[in-house]
């Protein structure tokens, strides 16, 4: 009897074990569903496909950080999307909370919702790494959990992403550029970066560091850390200036306001700089370009939110996926800067400029975003 019941328990646990191994989404072969919108990152892309789930959907948002203008314009994104009527009858429900930098909160909130019986999360990592354990979770309860912006460094989960260090290299490419029509082979370049520990930060300064490692000029690199925000931004660059002088450049990672309110409080001339999409920094390219402000801006939009809101929902429907899902990166020089295209002179300088996906259906005005919070949904 004994030795029967050790069987029988045996069994179970193997029948546990199987049934948990094959949790999660299947590795299956392309090409996936909707290719124009969810375009594998690479041809060596895998492809995952999920067991389709009836909805309407469980969706949580768990962003990490808050404390800058693009994190509380995605979050405001998240909402705007969630109501609009291309998915709203697709999700009954949406939570957002954000947990600041503290990985192990991340974490703890992204299990929370698994154990709540969510069927999507949706998250801005906190780090590259740490997140084997909450992946299992997830394949285990059959949720679909999807990094965007700050991704991870593993092909075990369906991730969202513009390529950050094609964005380094580009800015970095873009100032050389510039410098050189000048005649300007060898000076000082401010590098502003972001926030500390993220895969984007490390990427896009990996990028423009290699460019001009690779250029042959005498370059001298000035880092200061603004995490992507505008009032630190132009306390580090208005102090780089103070002690350093005059520099040749500015590449910047993101809190382009402040790296332009500092080179006018500084009476700095105005110089080739590289930055994100607020609507300030390109409303400054277009009024100053003649004057010497010849900049370049490239968008991480915080719509991605919705890309990944989007994907989420398909894989949910059980369609096959791409694993890491590449958008665009949306490029505008003072070359081609238009008023009402590409920014907006009536809207605030801290709105981040890009939020139209057409290959998605995904377009959500400004004023449907600036209606929203960025208040937790608990």
């Amino acid at each position: 009897m004994r030795h029967l019941l050790k069987c029988t328990t045996a069994l179970a646990a193997f029948a546990i074990s199987a049934q948990l191994a094959v949790a999660g989404p299947e590795t299956v072969s392309g090409p996936g569903v909707n290719p124009e919108c969810f375009a594998p990152w690479s041809a060596d892309t895998k492809f995952f496909q999920w067991e389709a789930k009836e909805g309407p959907y469980r969706v949580a948002i768990v962003n990490g950080f808050v404390g800058n203008t693009w994190r509380i314009q995605m979050i405001k994104t998240a909402k705007a999307y969630a109501e609009d009527p291309a998915i709203k009858d697709k999700i009954s429900e949406l939570k957002v909370v954000s947990t600041g930098t503290d990985a192990p909160a991340q974490l703890g909130a992204i299990e929370d919702f698994i154990n709540q019986g969510f069927d999507a999360i949706v998250t801005i990592a906190v780090s590259p790494d740490g997140f084997d354990r909450v992946i299992r979770l997830a394949d285990r309860n059959n949720v679909v959990l999807v990094p965007f912006d700050n991704v991870l460094d593993t092909d075990k989960v369906m991730q969202v992403n513009e390529d950050q260090l094609t964005m380094g290299r580009m800015w970095a490419e873009f100032a050389l550029e510039e410098l050189k029509a000048k005649g300007v082979t060898s000076g000082k370049i401010l590098e502003v970066r972001g926030l500390p520990g993220n895969s984007v930060d490390r990427d896009r300064s990996i990028g423009i560091n290699e460019v001009f490692e690779a250029d042959g000029g005498d370059w001298e690199m000035v880092s200061v850390v603004g995490n992507w925000d505008d009032g630190t931004t132009q306390k580090v660059v208005a102090d780089a200036i103070a002690v350093h002088g005059q520099f040749d450049a500015v590449v910047g990672q993101g809190g382009s306001n402040g790296v332009i309110q500092a080179l006018k409080d500084a009476g700095h001339p105005w110089v080739p700089v590289a930055g994100e999409s607020e609507n300030g920094y390109r409303k400054a390219i277009a009024q100053y370009s003649d004057e010497g402000l010849k900049g370049i801006s490239i968008g991480q939009s915080p719509g991605l939110v919705a890309i990944a809101m989007k994907a989420a929902v398909s894989a949910l429907e059980g369609n096959v996926m791409p694993q890491l899902i590449s958008v665009p990166l949306p490029v505008a020089t003072y070359k081609d800067l238009e008023d009402g295209k590409n920014f907006w002179s009536d809207l605030p300088d801290n709105f981040f400029t890009v939020n139209e996906f057409p290959p998605c259906g995904v377009n959500i005005s400004g004023p449907a975003i600036m209606a929203q919070d960025e208040s937790d949904v608990n």
